[in-house]
């Protein structure tokens, strides 16, 4: 969902699996369970969701307003935070000891798993932002023609930098997600899953240069 706002916006998030790896073991640290153990799980959470907001407004900053090739950028984002994961989890795998939040994330709803709702809910969340928001109106624009965008009243700048930052935070959200069905952290999580990601947003119909794509053919994508 957040690789296809870049990729109609023009873009392209080569980092999103590395990103995915770096917040399920930023999560899963010995000193951010502890706090959990003492508070709620819910941190473990707010930590991932943190990292992969973080990861891509850096993106999104470099991108944006150091004119730096999207590709080059997340593409180094890819190495930095891959290494980054390795380094902190010191090549070892991170189990998770919440109990709370290992019962919550294999749990299910009217009989659905946990997992196919968070999907639901972000790609339905994806569909009003792209089709019922300005942002999304914009996105579609610079995608169409960046220079038109511009000149048309748009902060090309920032809105590319927020884009970025959406899709880091949906990657966040991923590492949430593995670290639910894995019951671990690791800096092997997501491994080319950026290739997945792009695949499944140009089969659902987006393209690549951008300018055209919908949220309900990404879903029919991953399908």
């Amino acid at each position: 969902v957040g690789m296809t706002l870049v990729i109609i916006a023009g873009g392209i998030d080569l980092s999103v699996g590395s990103v995915m790896g770096l917040a399920s073991i930023a999560a899963t640290m010995a000193a951010i369970q502890d706090l959990a153990d003492q508070t709620h799980w819910i941190v473990m959470v707010l930590i991932a969701l943190g990292v992969g907001l973080a990861a891509g407004l850096i993106n999104g900053v470099v991108i944006a307003y150091g004119n730096v090739v999207a590709f080059m950028a997340t593409l180094a984002m890819l190495v930095a935070a891959r290494g980054l994961a390795e380094i902190l989890a010191e090549r070892r795998t991170l189990v998770v000891e919440e109990r709370g939040f290992i019962s919550f994330m294999n749990s299910d709803f009217i009989g659905v798993d946990i997992l196919i709702w968070i999907f639901a809910i972000v790609a339905a969340l994806g569909w009003v932002v792209l089709n019922r928001t300005t942002f999304g109106r914009r996105t579609v624009a610079i995608g169409g023609n960046r220079e038109a965008a511009r000149l048309a009243g748009i902060n090309v700048k920032r809105h590319t930098m927020w884009l970025y930052a959406i899709a880091g935070l949906t990657a966040g959200i991923a590492g949430v997600m593995i670290l639910g069905r894995t019951t671990a952290g690791s800096s092997t999580h997501g491994q080319l899953y950026e290739l997945d990601a792009i695949a499944a947003v140009v089969v659902g119909g987006t393209l690549l240069i951008g300018g055209r794509g919908t949220i309900t053919g990404t879903v029919f994508g991953v399908l």
